[in-house]
């Protein structure tokens, strides 16, 4: 991702939300922002003994990212969501969540496991 002229890894964004206790699993992407060129949009899965999803963890978590990489790193938007989109092979699908983080038409969804998921997604962003 490029973030102002910083280039950012998805990976380490990641790495960085997953250190925290209260997350399971983390997806990250670069969505259009007019201002910085790209936005991180982080998409994570609490763990199961989780009961904090309000925005209090959302701030955390952000912090988080600021102290590990860098305060260009800090994620626009962060989505507690109930589960990725996944092939079935268990890769996630970061192109649909671009699609969801930017507000567009999701493109082809059959190669996911579960294509229901979505559906979840956008429910929990209500």
């Amino acid at each position: 991702m490029n973030v102002s002229g910083h280039r950012i890894s998805t990976a380490e964004v990641e790495s960085a939300l997953v250190g925290h206790h209260s997350v399971a699993e983390a997806a990250v992407v670069g969505a259009s922002d007019t201002t910085t060129g790209q936005g991180i949009v982080a998409f994570v899965i609490l763990t199961g003994g989780s009961n904090n999803s309000g925005q209090q963890l959302v701030d955390e978590l952000k912090a988080e990212v600021s102290r590990e990489i860098s305060p260009i790193a800090r994620p626009r938007e962060i989505h507690i969501v109930p589960e990725l989109p996944k092939t079935r092979s268990g890769k996630i699908m970061r192109r649909l969540l671009r699609d969801v983080a930017e507000g567009r038409e999701l493109g082809d969804t059959s190669t996911l496991v579960d294509p229901n998921v979505f559906e979840a997604i956008r429910a929990s962003n209500a």
